[in-house]
């Protein structure tokens, strides 16, 4: 293929996922679906897909029977599987039951210590813990976190840490807030980039908590470079490289923090695992987290903007596009399985998502734009997917076999079951098949680890074969060797003679 086909396939290539990702082609559109449904193939490229969720329906204040939400910013499922939304634009935390079909409380009054009444002033994060049953608020204009049980009672508020580790030029804005199960409290701030800030049970300040790298870019390098050699007072003129700040957290069952951050310039740490000493699991992962890079359309550069991740109990990684209104589903080793949502007036369409649950098979989305919940249900291929997932992260590779080639049946270019398949094969010891699955699958670490079982297998089978045949291409060379120098004496000998 010459350069010129190659560039003209890629900028065709890079055409189409545009117009895919702008919503205007109606490309692998469920019929159940108002959008388009696409996932992506072995080479990056966005191919159509089948749908592993339904826009099932859209939940307002009003039909709950309260007033309207007002620019929602935040929402929580507790271990009771009741819904906490932090309702920015009307002060209040509303509690949800599990069917989204009435309210069950309303956290807008609260009641300090000292016995004296408090109001929330724009919260923007809400958490409840397991392990104690409080409700920790994010109030972000108040700047605190206000720590309270069901009933509005003020157990402990945090304000803005006296410390030397702490800027004293920096207000105190929590954004979000999380609580491990040793009751120690997580709290993402809007103007830091040093991590989250972290406070014991106490609500004392222990200090910051997994911040991100700086992404290696070249102009990074250089400034570097740069500042090596360059004298103090022009190093105070170079503008710094800082990480991205958070822009939202969660916690799994294991206990593993999960951060995402919303930045659309910078790859590295987009979603991180981070264990307790604050290192990312991830690191070394080889995923694109969202959309595969910054598109063009009409004029307009689409990049993804993760606003907000969850971890569902079973391990899914559900990740929410601020700039597509999209929620991109990976499995606990970060493989793509789902991409659901866009934007748009229709069910299944948002104006401004910002933040997202999940409630077994269901996803919730919140729109900040139309003051909504959106929930998404499983489809019979999502739950097709889900099953093998599941077996497959279980060690059960074998098990997970059939439920993957059904969902090549329903969908021939979904690569993530090709991986399944080539990995069952290999633990069948089928090295042959799992070679072919895995090169369908681009994947070089399973066709070598197959590749590997399929010589093993093959010297041990021949191998008396190969020995034997060794054996006689020795003695075959060592006779003709031998037969050579004999030839060559008598051919001397018999030239001497010839000369006497």
């Amino acid at each position: 293929m010459s350069i010129v086909n190659k560039r003209l396939r890629k900028f065709c290539t890079a055409a189409l996922a545009g117009v895919l990702l702008a919503g205007v082609l109606p490309l692998g559109a469920s019929a159940d679906e108002p959008y388009d449904v696409y996932n992506y193939d072995r080479w990056g490229e966005a191919i159509p897909s089948q749908a592993g969720y339904i826009a099932d329906r859209s939940v307002s204040g009003e039909d709950l029977g309260i007033s309207h939400f007002t620019n929602p910013s935040d929402i929580f499922r507790d271990d009771q599987n009741q819904f906490y939304v932090c309702d920015k634009g009307n002060n209040r935390i509303v509690v949800v039951n599990t069917e989204w079909s009435k309210v069950l409380n309303v956290l807008e009054d609260f009641t300090m210590p000292d016995g004296s009444k408090t109001t929330l002033k724009n919260p923007t994060g809400v958490y409840v813990s397991p392990e104690n049953q409080l409700v920790y608020i994010a109030d972000t204009d108040n700047s605190r976190i206000l720590i309270s049980d069901t009933k509005g009672n003020v157990k402990l508020e945090i304000t803005k840490p006296e410390s030397e580790v702490y800027d004293q030029d920096l207000t105190f804005l929590p954004q979000k807030v999380l609580v491990d199960k040793a009751c120690n409290v997580y709290v993402v701030l809007n103007n830091t980039t040093s991590g989250a800030c972290v406070f014991n049970p106490k609500g004392e300040f222990t200090g910051f908590y997994g911040a991100n790298r700086v992404e290696q870019t070249a102009e990074v390098a250089a400034r570097y470079f740069w500042s090596a050699i360059a004298t103090e007072e022009m190093r105070d003129k170079m503008k710094a490289s800082v990480p991205s700040g958070f822009s939202n957290f969660d916690l799994d069952a294991e206990g593993f923090i999960f951060t995402s951050t919303e930045s659309s310039t910078q790859d590295t740490d987009r979603v991180k695992k981070v264990n307790p000493a604050g290192y990312n699991l991830f690191a070394d992962y080889d995923v694109i987290w969202g959309d595969g890079s910054s598109l063009w359309y009409s004029g307009t550069t689409y990049a993804t903007r993760i606003v907000d991740i969850d971890i569902s109990d079973d391990g899914m990684i559900n990740c929410l596009d601020l700039t597509t209104g999209r929620v991109f589903q990976y499995d606990e080793e970060c493989n793509l399985l789902f991409i659901l949502g866009t934007t748009g007036d229709q069910v299944g369409g948002f104006k401004q998502v910002s933040a997202l649950e999940t409630l077994d098979t269901n996803i919730y989305v919140l729109d900040a734009g139309k003051n909504t919940v959106t929930i998404f249900k499983e489809t019979v291929f999502g739950s097709i997917v889900h099953e093998a997932t599941n077996l497959y992260n279980a060690g059960y590779y074998e098990e997970a076999l059939g439920p993957w080639q059904e969902v090549l049946k329903r969908d021939g270019n979904y690569r993530r079951a090709y991986i399944g398949i080539a990995s069952a094969m290999l633990k069948k010891g089928d090295y042959a098949e799992s070679m072919k699955y895995a090169k369908l699958a681009d994947s070089p670490y399973r066709y070598n680890e197959a590749f590997e079982g399929y010589r093993s297998e093959f010297l041990k089978e021949y191998f008396n074969i190969l020995i034997i045949g060794a054996l006689v291409l020795i003695g075959g060379g060592y006779g003709f060797h031998k037969w050579r120098k004999k030839k060559r004496t008598q051919n001397t000998a018999g030239k001497e003679g010839d000369a006497q």
